[in-house]
């Protein structure tokens, strides 16, 4: 009996209507060796560029695979131009933060490493396959790029002047997030989360001083980094994202 699409899956081959999208042999083994998929067993694809395809297996091999696209599901929908900067911390913790920063709907993600920052050491192959993971399960169309972590202070020179930043900030004299970003403008935006050890008093006196940041408080309690991300975003997402 074919099996009907339960399963998403990125791919890196443009499609439209009839197009062979082949597959290597990672994901064979995930599909057909894991997922039991057989011929004529159906399966969601998207590749970030071309939106959500219905696909079909036509060939099942251990090594490779073959899928046919049948017809889009859905368009390509980019969620809002929010950056999400984060300073790494222990590994599984930050993999936590950027699967999570895919289903709260940021564009880009970026690790910055600041004064106060403890753990420097990043696999981005793995945050991809991570970034790429959340992607399929979460049902978004694209998947965020993850950067090469930058240097507080580069990242502070080379601030664009169109792009807007929320500063969360762990002093708690900030207004709540929620009233501190109303009447704020929607567009070009981004959130800065400091590390576990907070931002350095210089580090925050320069975010507050860049004329585009909005410092806001997270409540009054002092939150993990992990923890800090999902309630920034949760708080810009129902003011200025695609929640509303």
């Amino acid at each position: 009996m074919k099996r009907k699409a339960k399963i998403r899956l990125f791919v890196e081959m443009p499609m439209a209507a009839g197009q062979a999208v082949p597959i290597g042999q990672a994901q064979a083994h995930y599909l057909f060796g894991v997922m039991r998929l057989k011929l004529g067993d159906q399966l969601m694809v998207f590749n970030g560029v071309d939106g959500e395809w219905l696909a079909e297996v036509v060939k099942a091999g251990k090594r490779n695979g073959l899928l046919a696209c049948l017809e889009q599901t859905k368009p390509l929908q980019l969620p809002p131009d929010l950056w999400l900067m984060f300073a790494p911390i222990k590994k599984a913790r930050t993999a936590f933060i950027v699967e999570k920063s895919v289903e709260m709907g940021a564009r880009q993600i970026m690790p910055v490493t600041t004064q106060y920052t403890n753990s420097d050491r990043l696999n981005l192959a793995r945050l991809e396959t991570h970034a790429i993971e959340a992607a399929e399960q979460c049902g978004a169309t694209s998947v965020p790029e993850v950067s090469e972590p930058v240097k507080f202070t580069a990242l502070l020179d080379a601030w664009p002047e169109d792009r807007q930043l929320m500063f969360c900030d762990e002093s708690r004299d900030s207004l709540p997030a929620a009233a501190a970003l109303q009447g704020k403008t929607a567009g070009k935006w981004a959130i800065i989360i400091g590390p576990e050890g907070g931002f350095s008093p210089d580090e925050s006196a320069q975010l507050k001083a860049l004329v585009q940041t909005t410092a806001v408080s997270l409540g009054p309690r002092i939150l993990r980094a992990d923890t800090a991300v999902i309630a920034a975003m949760t708080a810009w997402q129902q003011v200025l994202g695609d929640w509303k």
